[in-house]
């Protein structure tokens, strides 16, 4: 057996590992629901149904609402946790993300709770769902999410009041959100349970009203624990992790303030054990399993594994195929490695290294804010078909500036100092036949189809993706493919301007293998890192961070930094098996920005 297909074999026994956690190893039923919601929208979601819930012993339930450029499977952790305690779990993609449609609102998570209100109505009123115990509905959420579920506490607890009936929403658990949702006129229409995790060192907390994330002393959530007590005499701090309220009337509620960034909050076990902790007590099951024994993470171990290993076989599939007859011809020689730069070279060699990272650095935010100009439509949540992907469209401009950017200081480098100090063209791979690069394209084309026909045939058997928290290479609606044509041309001058340079400029005489990769790697990333660095130094040193304004698109970065980490060792690979640079970015676009557009939000139209 060669070492393909051991990582084949890996892939599948990874799969199938990960797909027994997420069904508690058969205890748990776990499959994809679709739901019609209103004017014409939908919600897909996984349903995870514990066999011990039935119609002579119906259990609670407990919608999972991920947040902003989250798909269902990024909470999966919870929906895993909560299951295996007998709990049913609706985990949706919220309305233009993942599977689910967009939605006429504008204001999708406060209006519609991201398509949670029309689940709760449809399994409230519905007799299907018989192995639901309908007084004992919950919401939980992250940020958006989180969003999501206050808002759904408030929206059915103002219906009940309304109709003087109890709230359809029994509980809800709010993680990472107190900007909105927690105004006092907001607070007053809840009749529900509520449990409130914000994270310590949230890089958004500088939007709260004290602007900091101590919950302690803040007016949000100080706001909710004294409607929820009803005292005469308000209180002016809160003990973190302590309940207040009473549960016989549905005002039960907690607050915790947890030592961790926003991102990375759904992913922090204490995190999830306190979610845990307030639905089992809130729903009153007992004798269930210790909210500290959480087996999530391993599931995320073994999909990170068939992420890195699917990574892995892209080259081996590429080089099997370069030996059938019709694609042989696109293997040439590989030109010789550029003579290693010395003294003048030497300085302008790193001097376009450091330029160009401090050039990637600062453009990202300006050009993240020029998207929300040229790109209005998707920028204000309306449906569009011209470039629908807000966030994706900060990342396309970055990379068409840096990427045009980069092939100005390749040329004029060369031009001022390359040409006669032994650089010639013929060392670069940029010659090639018109013929040559259709086959090329071709080719990347159909290694693109292997990838992602891979994925799905893994999907479809074991319900589970490639993905190690919310990085993830995930299904996607086929619309999706309509999003290629637009987002790719634009994307590819990046991915062409990093394979010239790393093949080229950056492929130098005397550096070893690993030397190479890490320069390689570093000249790509670098840029992203600096954001990264100064961001966060910064929130450490004074309590802010230096982007405020940007905070959600230095957030996206946690995502691209690995993929640019990688592309420059993709493009070197392909480069060595075709003596050529465009077999790489052809590609490594089709792959990572079909990865990308399949991970974000998107406003396309109904």
């Amino acid at each position: 057996m060669n070492k393909n297909s051991i990582t084949i074999l890996i892939i599948i026994l990874s799969s199938f590992i990960a797909s027994m956690l997420q069904s508690s190893w058969g205890d748990v039923n776990v499959q994809t629901i679709k739901l019609p919601t209103q004017n014409g929208q939908w919600v897909v979601a996984d349903l995870y149904k514990p066999y011990s819930a039935t119609s002579e012993n119906p259990a609670p339930l407990i919608i999972v609402i991920p947040g902003f450029q989250r798909s269902k499977e990024t909470l999966s952790n919870i929906s895993i946790e909560l299951s295996r305690r007998g709990i049913v779990v609706i985990s949706i993609d919220p309305y233009a993300q993942g599977s689910s449609s967009s939605s006429m609102s504008r204001r999708a998570a406060t209006k519609e709770g991201y398509g949670m209100f029309a689940i709760v109505d449809y399994i409230y009123e519905t007799s299907n769902l018989n192995y639901i115990d309908k007084n004992r509905i919950g919401a939980t959420g992250h940020s958006a999410g989180g969003l999501a579920a206050i808002r759904g506490a408030q929206y059915f607890g103002d219906l009940a009041k309304k109709t003087l009936s109890e709230s359809k929403l029994h509980s809800v658990f709010v993680s990472g959100m107190i900007r909105m949702g927690f105004k006092n006129k907001d607070i007053k229409k809840i009749k529900s349970n509520v449990g409130l995790s914000y994270a310590l060192y949230d890089e958004g907390a500088w939007q709260n009203k004290l602007g900091h994330g101590d919950m302690r002393f803040s007016p949000e959530s100080l706001g909710l624990i004294n409607h929820q007590i009803k005292n005469g005499t308000p209180l002016d701090s809160i003990e973190i992790g302590q309940y207040y309220g009473q549960l016989s009337n549905r005002t039960l509620s907690i607050v915790h303030n947890e030592k961790v960034l926003h991102p990375f909050q759904p992913y922090s076990t204490k995190v999830i054990a306190n979610q845990i902790n307030f639905f089992l007590k809130t729903f009153n099951i007992n004798d269930s399993i210790l909210a500290k024994d959480q087996v999530w993470y391993w599931k995320e171990l073994m999909t990170l594994i068939m992420m890195i290993c699917s990574f892995l076989l892209i080259i081996p599939i590429a080089k099997y195929l370069l030996t059938l007859p019709y694609f042989s011809t696109l293997v040439n020689p590989i030109p010789k490695a550029i003579p290693k730069p010395k003294k003048v070279g030497k300085y302008i060699f790193w001097s376009t290294i450091v330029v160009s990272s401090i050039i990637a650095c600062f453009s990202f935010i300006p050009l993240s804010e020029l998207s929300k100009v040229l790109f209005s439509q998707a920028s204000e949540r309306n449906q569009t078909w011209f470039f629908p992907q807000r966030m994706n469209n900060a990342v396309m401009l970055w990379a068409i500036f840096n990427g045009l950017f980069g092939l100005l200081l390749f040329f004029g480098s060369y031009q001022v100092f390359g040409k006669n100090n032994g650089i010639h063209p013929e060392l670069w791979g940029l010659s090639i036949k018109k013929s040559a690069l259709f086959k090329t394209l071709i080719l990347g084309i159909t290694i693109f189809g292997f990838y992602f026909i891979l994925m799905n045939v893994i999907y479809y058997f074991f319900h589970v993706d490639y993905r190690f928290v919310f990085i993830s290479v995930r299904t996607f609606r086929p619309i999706t493919l309509l999003l290629l044509p637009m987002y790719l041309p634009f994307f590819f001058i990046f991915f062409l301007s990093n394979s010239i340079r790393v093949n080229s400029s950056l492929r130098i005489e005397g550096y070893g293998t690993v030397k190479s990769m890490l320069l390689y790697s570093f000249a790509t990333a670098s840029g992203l890192i600096i954001i990264l660095f100064i961001q966060y130094m910064t929130f450490w040193i004074t309590g802010n961070v230096f982007w405020e304004e940007g905070w959600l698109y230095v957030n996206l970065l946690f995502g691209i930094v690995p993929i640019m980490l990688v592309l420059p060792l993709f493009h070197r690979s392909f480069f060595n098996l075709t003596g050529s640079v465009y077999l790489g970015p052809i590609t490594m676009s089709l792959i990572f920005i079909t990865i990308l557009l399949s991970n974000t939000v998107c406003y396309f139209p109904l």
